[in-house]
C-alpha cells in the first residue's frame, strides 16, 4: 500500500498584509472561468488564440468533445507534454469538461495562414493526401472526418487549419512514434503510422498554409463518407456524468473506505488514467522504482486469496503472506501503528472493491537495494512493529490526532529528514526535509515558522489549518505542489473533528521559534526583479503582494516565501499549477507555467526581490539555484 512515502510536500503557506497605493496598473479580478483558465493563455495566448512560438496550439472554437479529451489524455498520459501534465494533475473530469467549455465556446479571429515556400510537388502531395487520400496506403482523406472545409465536426473532431506548421508536425510525429494516443481504438495513431515522414511534411505544410474560410466553426456532425469509403472506428471518453453513490457497503467496510480516504491509498495504488487501486503505479525512490501493488480483490494479481492476517501482517509487520520482507516505500514503519480492528476494516473495504486483473510490475531497484538481504540489514537498523498506545496525560481528540498523524496520515515519511538509507530518526520527526528523489522541499511541521500550527486565532492557527486541509485554500494560504494530491484525495473527506485532531496535536508539537528559523535580511529590493514582477505577476498577486483572497495568494509577510531552501519556489514559478479541485472549491484558480517565458536569470530576479518586498526578509535566490533545479527537472 504505497501512499504519499516518496511524494514531497509544497504547501504554500502566505499570509496578506494591508494593500498600499498601486505600483503597476493590473487588471481587474473576476470570479469567471476566464479568470481561471489564465493558467492556459499564458501559453496558449490571450483567450487560447495560440502561442506566439509555433508550438502551442489555438484552443479557441474546437469542438468541446474534443478539448475535453486532449486534456484527459495529457492528464492521463496518453499525449506527453510535461507542463501539461503537472498542471492538469490535480484537477477532475468535471473541472476539465468546463475548462473545455469555456475555450469551446469562444468565436475569435484566426490569423493570416502562412505562406508556402515548399516546392510545388510537396505541396501537390501535401494537397492529395488531404482531398484524396492514399488508397494503396490504406490513407483515408482528412476531410473525411475533418469536413470538407478541415474546421472540424461536433464533438470530437478537431479543426485543422489556422494551426502552427511546427504544431501540426509534432502531433503527427507523436502519432507515428506512439507518444501521442487516444482512446481504444486510436484511429489517428493508426493513419499516422501509415504516413511516411515526407508525407507528414507534406499534409502539415499544406494545412498551415491555407486560409481559414470565413464560418470557421466546426460541423454540427460528423460528415457522410463518401460512396466506397471505409469507416473508421475512433475512441473518445464520454463527457463526465453525475456518478451514483452505492449504499450497499456493510458498516465495516464503510468504516474502511473511510480510513482508506485518511490513509490516502488510492493515490499511489492508481496508476494514471488506471482503474482505482488496481496498482502498478511507479514510485521514483532514491533507490530505483517501486511499482505499487494490486489492492483490489483479483484472485490472480490482487488480494482475491487473502485472509485479514495476511494483510495484517503487511501492514503491521511489513511482510507479504509469503513471508517476503515489502519494501520500506510501503510506509509499513507508520502503518505499524495502525490497531488491528483498523487494519480489518480497510481489508473488510478492500475486499468489497471490484476486482482487476492486473499484475504488478517488477521492481527496477539498484542492486543491492531491494534484495530480501538488504531489506533484513535495513529493518534490523530501523525498524521494530509497534502499536499506538494513548497517552493517559492526554485528551482523547489529543491522542486521535497523534494516531491521524503518525500511523495512519503516516505525515512523516515525507515531512522527516532522512539518512542515505532512507531511514528517519524519531528524534527529527515532522522537522522537514528535502526529498531526495523528487527534489522539493517537504516543510518542517513543528516550526511554526515554517508550516508548523501557530498557536492563537491572529496567525496560522487550527481554525485556518482545517479550512485548508478541508478546501485546498483559505483567505492567506493555498496549497500548491504534490500536497494537492493529498488534499484531494483524502483530507478534504475527513470529518471535521478528525482534521481539528490533527491540527491540535500538530500545534502541541511546535518547537521553540528561534531567529534561525527565517532566513538572513536580503539586500534591498532589485530594481529588474520588481519590474518582472510587475509584468507577469503583480495582475493576479496584488501590486502589494496582497493577494486576492480564495483565488491568489498573498505573498506579504509570507512563511513559505522565506524558508532558507527556495527550491518549492522556483518549481512553483517554473510549472504553474491549480490548487486541488475540492468539495467546497470545485474550480480553483491556477497559476501559469514560466518555465518557457522566464529565463533562469529573470526567475532568480522576480523571486529576490519577492523575497525581500513587504515584511519579507529572506535570502536572495541565485541564478544558479534556478539552473540546478531546471537541471533537476530535466527540462
Amino acid at each position: 500500500m504505497l501512499f504519499q512515502v516518496l511524494r514531497a510536500l509544497a504547501v504554500a503557506l502566505t499570509f496578506s498584509a494591508t494593500a498600499a497605493a498601486p505600483v503597476w496598473a493590473g487588471a481587474s479580478f473576476e470570479d469567471s472561468m476566464a479568470q481561471r483558465a489564465l493558467a492556459c493563455t499564458g501559453c496558449h495566448g490571450e483567450q487560447g488564440r495560440a502561442g506566439p512560438d509555433g508550438y502551442h496550439p489555438r484552443l479557441a472554437g474546437k469542438p468541446v468533445g474534443y478539448l475535453y479529451n486532449q486534456l484527459l489524455n495529457l492528464r492521463d498520459g496518453r499525449r506527453h507534454y510535461g507542463l501539461m501534465q503537472g498542471l492538469l494533475e490535480p484537477l477532475p473530469e468535471s473541472y476539465l469538461l468546463q475548462l473545455a467549455q469555456h475555450f469551446s465556446g469562444l468565436d475569435l479571429p484566426y490569423p493570416a495562414p502562412v505562406p508556402s515556400t515548399d516546392a510545388p510537388a510537396i505541396a501537390a502531395r501535401g494537397r492529395t493526401l488531404v482531398t484524396d487520400g492514399d488508397a494503396a496506403r490504406d490513407v483515408p482523406a482528412c476531410q473525411q472526418c475533418h469536413g470538407k472545409a478541415l474546421t472540424g465536426a461536433a464533438p470530437n473532431v478537431p479543426g485543422l487549419l489556422g494551426l502552427p506548421r511546427d504544431y501540426l508536425n509534432a502531433q503527427l510525429g507523436g502519432w507515428r512514434t506512439g507518444q501521442r494516443r487516444a482512446h481504444t481504438p486510436d484511429c489517428m495513431g493508426q493513419i499516422a503510422s501509415r504516413l511516411s515522414p515526407s508525407d507528414v511534411v507534406a499534409v502539415t505544410h499544406w494545412l498551415a498554409a491555407q486560409p481559414v474560410p470565413v464560418n470557421a466553426k466546426p460541423l454540427a456532425e460528423l460528415p457522410k463518407l463518401p460512396p466506397g469509403a471505409k469507416e473508421l472506428r475512433c475512441g473518445s471518453a464520454p463527457l463526465p456524468a453525475q456518478s451514483a453513490t452505492s449504499s450497499a457497503l456493510t458498516a465495516l467496510q464503510t468504516r474502511g473506505a473511510y480510513l482508506a480516504r485518511a490513509g490516502n491509498c488510492q493515490a499511489c495504488h492508481t496508476a494514471i488514467g488506471g482503474a482505482e487501486f488496481s496498482g502498478n503505479r511507479p514510485i521514483e525512490t532514491p533507490f530505483g522504482i517501486v511499482h505499487s501493488s494490486n489492492l483490489t480483490p483479483d484472485k490472480a494479481t490482487g488480494l482475491g486469496d487473502w485472509t485479514s492476517e495476511d494483510f495484517w501482517l503487511a501492514m503491521h509487520h511489513g511482510q507479504s503472506r509469503d513471508g517476503r520482507l515489502l519494501n520500506p516505500a510501503f510506509p509499513y514503519t507508520s502503518f505499524t501503528r495502525i490497531t488491528r480492528a483498523d487494519a480489518d476494516a480497510l481489508f473488510a473495504f478492500l475486499q468489497s472493491l471490484a476486482p482487476v486483473a492486473q499484475a504488478t510490475r517488477s521492481h527496477a531497484m539498484r542492486w543491492p537495494f531491494g534484495t530480501q538481504a538488504a531489506l533484513w540489514a535495513w529493518r534490523s537498523l530501523y525498524f521494530r512493529p509497534q502499536i499506538y498506545e494513548p497517552l493517559r496525560a492526554r485528551s482523547g481528540q489529543w491522542n486521535r490526532g497523534a494516531y491521524l498523524v503518525n500511523g495512519l496520515g503516516h505525515c512523516g515519511e515525507c515531512h522527516s529528514p532522512r539518512n542515505a538509507l532512507g531511514a528517519s530518526a524519531a528524534a527529527t520527526q515532522l522537522k522537514g526535509g528535502v526529498m531526495v528523489a523528487q527534489n522539493w522541499y517537504a516543510p518542517s511541521l513543528r516550526d511554526p515558522q515554517a508550516a508548523g500550527v501557530m498557536a492563537g486565532s491572529g496567525g496560522y492557527g487550527i481554525e485556518a489549518t482545517v479550512q485548508l486541509l478541508r478546501t485546498g485554500t483559505t483567505q492567506h494560504a493555498s496549497i500548491n505542489g504534490p500536497m494537492t494530491q493529498v488534499v484531494q484525495g483524502s483530507t478534504q473527506y475527513l470529518r471535521e473533528d478528525d482534521l481539528r485532531a490533527m491540527a491540535g496535536y500538530l500545534q502541541s508539537q511546535n518547537d521553540p521559534v528561534t531567529p534561525a528559523s527565517i532566513g538572513p535580511q536580503a539586500a534591498a529590493p532589485q530594481e529588474r526583479g520588481a519590474r518582472l514582477y510587475g509584468e507577469h505577476c503583480a495582475d493576479c498577486h496584488g501590486t502589494r503582494g496582497q493577494g486576492v483572497a480564495g483565488a491568489y495568494v498573498s505573498l506579504a509577510a509570507s512563511r513559505a516565501l522565506q524558508w532558507p531552501d527556495s527550491r518549492n519556489l522556483i518549481r512553483t514559478v517554473m510549472y504553474g499549477g491549480f490548487a486541488p479541485a475540492t468539495q467546497a472549491n470545485p474550480r480553483p484558480f491556477g497559476m501559469p507555467p514560466f518555465m518557457l517565458k522566464l529565463s533562469d536569470q529573470d526567475t532568480a530576479d522576480v523571486l529576490s526581490f519577492i523575497r525581500s518586498a513587504w515584511g519579507n526578509r529572506a535570502a536572495p535566490v541565485t541564478v544558479q539555484d534556478v539552473t540546478r533545479e531546471r537541471n533537476r527537472i530535466g527540462h
